[in-house]
């Protein structure tokens, strides 16, 4: 080994066990990645150990020329400059969340008529601001009811001053029209300290000062006024039922996390005075292999100590955090906000949880089978098969079966703009032994392929199966047979590990191996499609063997024909419902008999 080259035994050999932070960098100087440590000898020691490294991580690995290592007081500091440092270099193998604009706040402004305005979170302006909200969408949703509620005025100030008459926001009774004296300013004092109190979640105080308000201008005759209050009153109590946690309180950011082969989603929902005020989901890219706990951990520290979010007293979270404790004590350090960190939460809060994580998924799948997603990923996939041309027509097949149960094989179709659902389709296997996957695959290759040979069907440029060497020799096999030469065969098996992410591909032929890194967009496709089949052949295979359970049961018992069979699970709704009948019941139903009922009655609970 020259003296150039890095290394890590010796490294590790002379390193601390204190907390501290490290940073490793390539031969041409680039920072690659920043991790903070509770122990820095056992954590920088992680990295070079024999096994179990997931690729992404040996990928990180193999470009390290340098470490530096910066020791700190506590595992608190040690995640304070971490976080500085990322910020500051925003190295390639760290996870990054994008420098969005900051969130979005309503300004009260201080004016002689004050005005409600959308803002950035530059605090520069005079006035109050509320927030922060999600999405730009969330303020501007607020302003908008505010605005038919208390008609209090969203113009600039450079607007205002020059009205000589009322704006058309006028006319159609979105504001009172302080610009040009049409209302009192004590009456226009009255509106903005509601729509403050709205803002401040004072909803209920509103309601009942708005109410006696009401009252008090119909007992002095002034019905116009009291109508008018009336409207607001009936406004409010439709809003607050929009928002349908009445009467809940606290605040709190709900955070769910989910990793999926090819991308990662981190759901962040606002809770503020006990309703959910809007929630945005966060894609950022994955360097190395991480867990959900990691992921959050990361984000979390980003997100808060970034300065990107506001904090709330509680974050509630999906997985726990490692590093819970020193998160807690670095947001305390730099904003002296004493906040909770809860994973297992019960009632109200575990609602709100479960909808943080039921839209970290749908917004990954949203993401996964986007278009203009899968476009990139096929073309990515069309440079890996040296094609010249983005594939157009992929199939992959699976094969499922409960211990030789109803064996079933599924073929799923990808076209140019992701799964075609339609060209679905799914094979029964007969005549093959129970568990004899390699004659059920060929079988239902045959029966595909022959319909494509006799030119019913369309050939794929692209013919993908999951399985291995022996699953890809039946498909060599088959597609040698009927003379189809020009479908491209690519197969994929899990590593030893059976950790998607390190799989192999079998390119063209079984001696062409490709290990793929865990982010190339190709190997994501490929996982794509691979889990669909799967997902699809467990489906259509349930189906299947639920169907032939519950009618080989029925069939089997004697003196019942397919009339009667038809007319017991009509009265009872179904086989599960059927069998939990009494006797009685069952013999309630047209047709059968006291002793009739005996028979089935037994029959189904002879087991």
């Amino acid at each position: 080994m020259s003296h150039s080259e890095f290394d890590p035994k010796h490294f590790v050999s002379n390193l601390t066990t204190r907390p501290g932070v490290y940073r490793m960098y390539d031969d041409k100087g680039v920072l690659l990645y920043v991790g903070k440590a509770k122990n820095l000898k056992n954590r920088v020691g992680s990295y070079f150990r024999a096994t179990g490294l997931t690729t992404k991580t040996m990928a990180l690995v193999g470009r390290i020329h340098t470490i530096e290592i910066a020791v700190t007081k506590s595992e608190t500091e040690a995640l304070l400059l971490e976080q500085t440092l990322i910020k500051q270099h925003r190295p390639p193998y760290n996870i990054l969340l994008r420098d969005d604009k900051s969130y979005p706040y309503i300004l009260l402004s201080n004016h002689q008529h004050p005005a409600l305005l959308f803002r950035r979170g530059d605090k520069t302006d005079k006035g109050t601001l509320y927030g922060p909200f999600p999405s730009g969408g969330a303020v501007k949703e607020s302003l908008n009811t505010m605005q038919k509620v208390f008609k209090v005025r969203q113009c600039e100030d450079s607007t205002y001053s020059n009205r000589s008459r009322p704006c058309l926001q006028y006319q159609i009774k979105r504001c009172s029209g302080p610009c040009v004296g049409l209302i009192t300013d004590e009456e226009y004092d009255s509106d903005v300290r509601h729509a403050r109190m709205f803002l401040q979640g004072k909803d209920q105080e509103l309601t009942a000062e708005i109410t006696s308000q009401m009252s008090a201008a119909a007992a002095d005759m002034e019905f116009e006024r009291a109508a008018e209050l009336r409207d607001q009153v009936i406004q409010l109590k439709h809003i607050q039922e929009q928002q349908h946690v009445y009467g809940q309180t606290g605040d709190a950011d709900v955070i769910a996390s989910i990793i999926q082969p090819g991308a990662l989603c981190v759901h962040v929902m606002m809770v503020r005075k006990g309703k959910v005020i809007g929630s945005k989901s966060h894609y950022p890219k994955m360097p190395i292999e991480i867990t959900e706990g990691e992921l959050l951990s990361s984000f979390i520290a980003q997100f808060y100590l970034g300065g990107i979010q506001e904090l709330p007293k509680t974050l509630i979270v999906s997985h726990e955090l490692e590093d819970g404790e020193a998160l807690i004590e670095g947001i305390f350090e730099t904003t002296q906000k004493k906040i909770e960190v809860l994973s297992s939460v019960r009632g109200q809060r575990a609602r709100w949880l479960d909808l943080a994580k039921l839209n970290a998924e749908q917004g990954l799948q949203a993401r996964l089978s986007d278009k203009r997603n899968h476009f990139s990923r096929v073309t990515a996939l069309q440079k890996l098969l040296g094609f010249s041309e983005p594939p157009s027509h992929m199939e992959c097949f699976d094969i499922s079966h409960s211990s030789g149960e109803a064996t079933v094989a599924s073929c799923v179709v990808f076209g140019p703009d992701g799964p075609d659902k339609k060209r679905y389709r799914s094979f029964n296997i007969e005549g093959v032994e129970p568990g004899d996957d390699y004659g059920a695959m060929k079988q239902a290759l045959t029966r595909r392929y022959k319909r494509v040979k006799s030119g019913e069907l369309d050939a794929p440029d692209v013919l993908l199966i999951d399985g291995g060497k022996g699953q890809l020799t039946q498909a060599e096999d088959v597609l040698k047979e009927l003379g189809l030469v020009n479908i491209f065969l690519l197969g994929v098996a899990k590593g030893d590990t059976r950790k998607p992410g390190l799989e192999t591909l079998y390119i063209g032929s079984k001696e062409d191996e490709v290990v793929l890194p865990p982010d190339s967009s190709a190997l994501h496709l490929i996982q794509h499609i691979r889990d669909e089949a799967h997902r699809f052949a467990i489906k259509t295979h349930r189906r299947k063997r639920d169907k032939k359970r519950r009618h080989s049961v029925l069939e089997e018992i004697p003196g019942i024909g397919p009339n009667r069979r038809k007319d017991l699970l009509t009265a009872f709704g179904g086989y599960q419902e059927l069998s939990s009948a009494s006797q009685e019941d069952i013999s309630k139903v047209k047709g059968i008999s006291a002793k009739k009922a005996e028979e089935i009655y037994l029959y189904l609970h002879k087991s």
